[in-house]
């Protein structure tokens, strides 16, 4: 792991800086599939608004990596309710993970999923659940190197 790397939770002034880091992870999932993944004109003023309206629920968990006072990236999760639609039983889920280019492979996404998965535990969670982007394999090889295993695959057709 990254020496003098710190992963903790998010605090509320940070929520425009990590809302920044999050417009970063929306426009890589819009370059692999435009049509798949909405890009609005103002992303990281969207989650902004969401971060704050997340923020306090006590079934939210918002980790940062921070580095030589700088955030590196950020990891978002919370409990899910069972969902008849998906046939997903309650669960933690991983929604969103974004590292800075500058510090992959350097051992902070994996800080910060382990720590995700702690705090989801912690939480009362049995299991975890996320989506990885169909043309990001490097992400779906280091999800599966934790553990994680595909259990759906989403398929979309447009009309």
């Amino acid at each position: 792991m990254k020496e003098g790397l710190v992963i903790r939770p998010a605090l509320a002034g940070e929520l425009p800086e990590v809302a920044q880091l999050a417009a970063k992870l929306l426009e890589l999932h819009h370059a692999l599939d435009a049509a798949r993944f909405f890009l609005p004109e103002r992303v990281a003023a969207g989650y902004a608004w969401w971060f704050e309206q997340e923020f306090e629920r006590a079934e939210v968990v918002l980790l940062v990596a921070e580095h030589a006072g700088s955030l590196v990236g950020y990891a978002y999760a919370r409990l899910e309710e069972r969902d008849w639609n998906q046939l997903l039983d309650a669960c933690g889920a991983l929604h969103d993970l974004w590292v800075e280019p500058s510090v992959r492979r350097e051992g902070v996404a994996e800080a910060l999923v382990l720590a995700v998965v702690s705090a989801l535990r912690e939480k009362g969670a049995p299991r975890v659940v996320l989506h990885a982007a169909a043309a990001n394999d490097a992400a779906q090889a280091f999800f599966a190197r934790l553990g994680f295993r595909r259990t759906m695959v989403e398929m979309t057709r447009e009309l």
